[in-house]
């Protein structure tokens, strides 16, 4: 067996290790998004108010969001980094919805930050629209 061949051989083992790794992590990040997903729905439906709040509805959509992001990067092998800013800004609205009194009372210059973060994540969202429609190639699809 050559130098090249047994090169190619230990490459090949390689990727497919990599390729198993990753297919792998993968169920486990998901299997523990849904796994903390039912929890949480468990005790949201435990409340003895009778029904979920606002803060609670968020939180599921933020283990939406991951959930959907898991997927696409398991279909695509891609990162679609306009989910974690999605994430980002509904964890944000979520904490501006459960800590609005504490967070006035403390200093009244954290409601501007948090609306100024929204702002520039939005914004982040945007750019990265329009560049992905912009700069995408035809062989993506």
């Amino acid at each position: 067996m050559s130098n090249s061949t047994m090169k190619n051989s230990i490459d090949q083992l390689g990727d497919i290790l990599i390729e198993i790794f990753h297919v792998v992590g993968l169920f486990v990040v998901g299997a523990t998004i849904v796994w903390s997903a039912a929890h949480e729905y468990l005790i949201i439906m435990q409340h003895e108010s009778g029904f979920a709040s606002l803060k609670d509805i968020l939180l599921l959509f933020i283990y939406l969001e991951l959930g959907a992001m898991t997927g696409i990067y398991f279909k695509t092998h891609k990162m679609p980094v306009i989910f974690l800013i999605f994430i980002a800004i509904t964890a944000i609205t979520r904490f501006l919805v459960i800590d609005m009194k504490s967070l006035i009372t403390n200093d009244k210059f954290n409601l501007l930050i948090m609306a100024v973060s929204i702002l520039i994540l939005s914004a982040a969202a945007g750019v990265l629209k329009f560049t992905e429609k912009k700069y995408q190639t035809q062989n993506e699809y």
